[in-house]
């Protein structure tokens, strides 16, 4: 069974060997580097090269948005999800512009965050709904701005015709649910579910979950 390998940057020792032990009871996962700082996550991934690092924000010595700048350079194919306690829309920002794979909440139930490990190296983006939340507030802000609307492509504000069931589907994403929670909650099958997205994603021209927040907050 092919492992995916796992890096933990957390100054909390607890928190570092909490989900070191949570993680290691998974037959699909192994944590191959435990760090304590942003600097010690960059050296470990640069020399492990895992498939995904789990990366707090506020640590000593180099925070975790440079680090996850620093890796995004010289570890591309890895992934990050940012894990913190700081819902903050300053941080959920500067984190998705500079390549995170989504956002993970420190108390967020341990067999969600097993699924949504397995969903970021499946290629989803994952954003719960206190962090999309937070999101659509940064977005509505910049909306209320008139030099921004002002400054905003004329092909961004161009209508789009979405039918009935991709209004469902961008509801749910903005709300943060994930391709499987998508599906449950339209009681369809995810493949379904991801031909859908698919197809949303064409008509809003974007490329991934955070462009499509973005761009459904400017046609609210």
């Amino acid at each position: 069974m092919r492992k995916i390998t796992i890096v933990i940057a957390d100054d909390q020792m607890l928190t570092r060997e909490g989900l070191r032990t949570i993680l290691d009871l998974e037959d699909d996962m192994e944590v191959i580097g435990i760090a304590k700082n942003g600097l010690e996550a960059c050296e470990m991934t640069e020399a492990l090269h895992p498939e995904l690092v789990l990366m707090d924000i506020q640590m000593p010595m180099m925070d975790g948005i440079t680090a996850l700048k620093r890796i995004r350079q010289s570890c591309p194919e890895t992934f990050i999800l940012i894990l913190t306690t700081f819902v903050d829309e300053d941080y959920i920002i500067d984190a998705m512009a500079n390549g995170a794979s989504g956002y993970m909440l420190k108390d967020m139930d341990g067999d969600k965050m097993i699924d949504s490990i397995r969903d970021t190296v499946s290629g989803q983006f994952i954003l719960p709904a206190a962090v999309a939340s937070k999101l659509a507030l940064h977005v509505n802000k910049l909306l209320a701005d008139q030099e921004y609307r002002k400054n905003l492509a004329p092909t961004k504000l161009d209508p789009v015709r979405l039918t009935e069931r991709e209004k469902e589907i961008a509801e749910l994403i903005i709300q943060g649910l994930n391709n499987r929670e998508i599906a449950e909650a339209l009681q369809i099958a995810e493949g379904t579910a991801r031909n859908y997205i698919s197809n949303l994603y064409g008509k809003l021209e974007v490329n991934d979950r955070a462009q499509a927040i973005i761009r459904l907050h400017t046609l609210s």
